[in-house]
């Protein structure tokens, strides 16, 4: 039987429940009688409310790539990492090789800043609304190899998607250390472009459903 390809943003929407419902336990507890009307008048904590708009992000990717979903292009959502708490938002597997998605509903322009090239060290930030996001690429990356570590010779490629950033009309999506930062449509392009290759893409879905199960 056909491993299960996942549900986009199910353990970031789990999380948040979790955080909502022990917020809301707290707020009952300190208010005792009045618990009921100090959790209808409360807002949402900014650290639970993460969760739910990372959830919010992962799922409407998700639903994109499902879309995408042919003989020649597989995808599987929200990967548990073995041996670790971390779990990789969606993985693509075409004929050209599988690529890692990292989905992000940020706020701001991602912009690639490159410091020294001549006589210091070339080094590349990622920049979203001018904060250092750059740990987003690291992040990635890991995972990256993580991936590439089960597969072997098939190439691996790293994205980051901006589900609601602030692209420019023209141009706007870049990549940075091997590692694309783009938004849905254009990655949806991307993939679909990378039709050349030898990945066995329904062989190569079970192998990493099989390693990296459903979070």
């Amino acid at each position: 039987m056909a491993a299960e390809s996942g549900v986009a943003g199910s353990s970031a929407r789990r999380e948040y429940e979790r955080r909502k419902t022990k917020d809301e336990e707290r707020l009952r507890e300190k208010w005792g009688r009045f618990g009921g009307l100090a959790v209808a008048l409360s807002d949402e904590r900014q650290s639970t409310k993460a969760w739910d708009k990372g959830a919010i992000g992962e799922e409407r990717l998700g639903a994109r790539l499902n879309a995408l979903a042919a003989e020649d292009l597989a995808v599987l959502h929200d990967r548990r990492i073995p041996g670790s708490k971390a779990n990789i938002d969606h993985i693509a597997i075409t004929r050209g090789g599988i690529l890692v998605i990292d989905a992000k509903r940020y706020k701001g322009r991602p912009e690639l800043k490159v410091e020294g090239g001549i006589l210091r060290p070339r080094v590349e930030k990622l920049l979203v609304g001018r904060r250092d996001c750059t740990k987003l690429v690291d992040g990635v990356l890991k995972q990256v190899d993580v991936v590439r570590d089960l597969v072997g010779d098939v190439p691996v490629t790293g994205a980051l998607c901006f589900i609601e950033a602030d692209w420019p009309l023209i141009g706007g999506a870049f990549s940075t250390q091997g590692v694309h930062v783009l938004w849905p449509k254009r990655l949806a392009k991307v993939l679909l472009e990378q039709t050349a290759g030898e990945v066995d893409v329904a062989t190569m879905r079970e192998a990493l459903a099989s390693r990296f199960k459903s979070a």
